[in-house]
């Protein structure tokens, strides 16, 4: 993996949204300090970011929490952060939590009694990994969030910060999607729209809500249903198969993360003339039924990650948040295996 040059606070955040954030994330109370005070075995930097006396050590320790293994997006993710701790001269822990808010909560607390120079975290859920970046916040210990952004208020309830938040540019995904489908089905079709998303988290919310802006380019289009995938595939086949049921004029699917366009796709039959587009399903062929979707590059994120690290224990300022462009597939193309929804 060739090493990238980190892009550190050199500009204005890319776009301001409603949640109150500057871009996809409010970093939280204190700007990036800790919530409880640094520790003893920290101290502190301009800008308030706490430096953990292991940040010194010849390898440093680095603590990484991801939600699950099922999803071929983490798989890529993780070995993102381990070839890059590797280069970069890191000591890389992951562990995995198995899509569940206390056990993430367990090992991230697990791993931060062994005093690690920053924890990069990709939190199972928004809200609940506001009690994750307290505890780093407590131990003095920098969080470099990634994909799953912590929800503002419930950073705000903690009186907890974040250092960085580093993810794909969500809403420009939505609104990619959407301008995709207006491409293939025209700008003035009649078009019934159901979403397969996930309701209660921050990256699927902007995904959302920029396919809705740039869809309402369309007079002719509405979106009639939305149901909650649970970012599994099975689970959005379920789902997908109870929207039709209730909704059988939908003929367009917006599937706002992989799993969700695996279990669409999943729930229509071959000869089904509804199409589905959305963010990227792992390996999956784009055909005229599944004609359009977005990737993220989850491989790249873990390195980058790393390298943001590396970039401030060498001294310089994280940006607070950086949002990484998406890769449009259409027919006849298959994302490779680190090019996930």
């Amino acid at each position: 993996m060739k090493l990238r040059i980190p892009a550190l606070a050199t500009g204005l955040c890319a776009l301001t949204l409603a949640l109150g954030a500057c871009g996809a994330v409010d970093t939280g109370t204190g700007g990036g300090s800790s919530g409880g005070g640094a520790t003893s075995g920290s101290s502190a930097e301009a800008g308030g970011i706490p430096r953990p006396a292991s940040c010194d050590d010849d390898t440093p320790y680095v603590a990484v929490a991801l939600p699950n293994l099922t999803n071929p997006y983490y798989v890529a993710m993780k070995k993102g952060f381990e070839d890059a701790g590797a280069e970069n001269g890191f000591k890389v822990e992951v562990q995995i939590a198995d899509d569940d808010d206390a056990n993430q909560l367990a090992q991230a607390q697990s791993m931060l009694q062994k005093k690690p120079c920053a924890l990069a975290l990709n939190a199972v859920k928004s809200e609940p990994g506001a009690a994750i970046v307290k505890a780093a916040n407590d131990a003095g210990v920098p969080v470099f969030t990634v994909n799953v952004g912590i929800d503002p208020d419930a950073l705000q309830s903690q009186g907890a910060s974040i250092v960085q938040y580093l993810g794909a540019d969500n809403v420009a995904g939505g609104r990619q999607t959407a301008e995709q489908v207006l491409k293939d089905l025209g700008a003035d079709a009649a078009l019934k729209i159901g979403f397969v998303t996930e309701p209660d988290e921050t990256p699927t919310q902007m995904r959302d809500q920029g396919f809705e802006d740039a869809i309402k380019a369309n007079a002719n289009a509405e979106v009639v249903a939305k149901v909650d995938g649970n970012v599994k595939p099975d689970d959005s086949l379920r789902a997908t198969t109870e929207m039709l049921s209730g909704n059988p004029d939908i003929n367009v699917i917006f599937a706002s993360t992989g799993p969700a366009s695996y279990g669409a796709l999943q729930a229509l039959g071959a000869n089904s003339q509804v199409k589905v587009y959305g963010f990227c399903a792992a390996e999956t062929t784009l055909t005229e039924q599944y004609p359009g979707c977005v990737a993220q590059e989850p491989a790249v994120y873990g390195a980058d990650v790393v390298e943001q690290i590396r970039a401030w224990v060498d001294g310089g300022t994280p940006e607070k948040e950086i949002l990484k462009p998406l890769k449009m597939f259409t027919v006849g193309e298959t994302p490779g295996p680190g090019e996930v929804g």
